[in-house]
């Protein structure tokens, strides 16, 4: 590990320790984005935003914190792209779209449901992407600096659409969290992270001001070994 590495473990597990002590999360939340409480009234302070309401087309990652903001998207006539957990078929990304969904959107946006019915798609299949709305573990009030899990599939997923020109630097970025998950000091980060535009916890919606570029697509220098092995579209 990199000292860049070390520095954003230790983040994360202070940010746990912290959910955890606070009952803001299940126990167990180690190692996960973090399911907190409130998670659905930051989704309606998410959709107050005007970037919420002119996007036509949201990518959102799969996890339960980020339910609400999916079965919104889907409410609300919102074409939606859920990852493939771990990034593990072929075409990576769910496509859900409400004009033809038959389950119960409650259904059709979590993890377990999507596989059965919904299409799996990959960039070349895709439209821009308008919004997304991302999972964190821990997010700088500042600059949006944003800390995950540690897994490197969302900083993935961003860099695929980035290099299939569907994600620009006019994309909207946002994420959802706790208040707890939100932090006045800087964080470590990494060439191939990305920072967010707003971060919306229970009680309030922060206009982050990213202090540098989002990268350009993949940088392949970066990927893991074991990545290469099992994301199929990497190879």
């Amino acid at each position: 590990m990199t000292s860049t590495d070390d520095a954003k473990q230790s983040v994360r597990r202070r940010v746990w320790d912290l959910l955890e002590r606070e009952g803001a999360a299940p126990p167990g939340v180690h190692g996960h984005i973090p399911d907190f409480t409130g998670k659905k009234d930051a989704a309606a302070r998410l959709a107050e935003l005007e970037a919420w309401k002119k996007a036509r087309v949201i990518k959102c990652n799969p996890d339960r914190a980020q339910l609400p903001v999916r079965v919104r998207a889907l409410q609300e006539g919102k074409l939606l792209y859920m990852a493939v957990p771990r990034l593990a078929t072929p075409k990576p990304f769910y496509l859900l779209d409400p004009a033809v969904l038959t389950a119960p959107y409650e259904t059709a946006a979590t993890s377990t449901g999507a596989p059965e019915i919904a299409p799996t798609v990959g960039p070349d299949e895709m439209q821009p992407v308008d919004l997304i709305v991302c999972g964190s573990v821990a997010i700088g009030r500042r600059n949006g600096v944003r800390v995950g899990k540690g897994a490197g599939y969302s900083d993935l997923e961003i860099a695929l659409l980035t290099e299939a020109g569907l994600v620009t630097k006019d994309t909207t970025i946002a994420t959802t969290v706790h208040q707890s998950q939100l932090l006045d000091e800087e964080l470590p980060h990494a060439d191939h992270d990305f920072s967010v535009d707003y971060a919306i916890t229970p009680a309030e919606v922060v206009a982050c001001e990213p202090g540098r570029e989002r990268p350009s697509g993949i940088l392949r220098e970066h990927l893991r070994p074991e990545q290469l092995d099992n994301i199929p579209v990497l190879r």
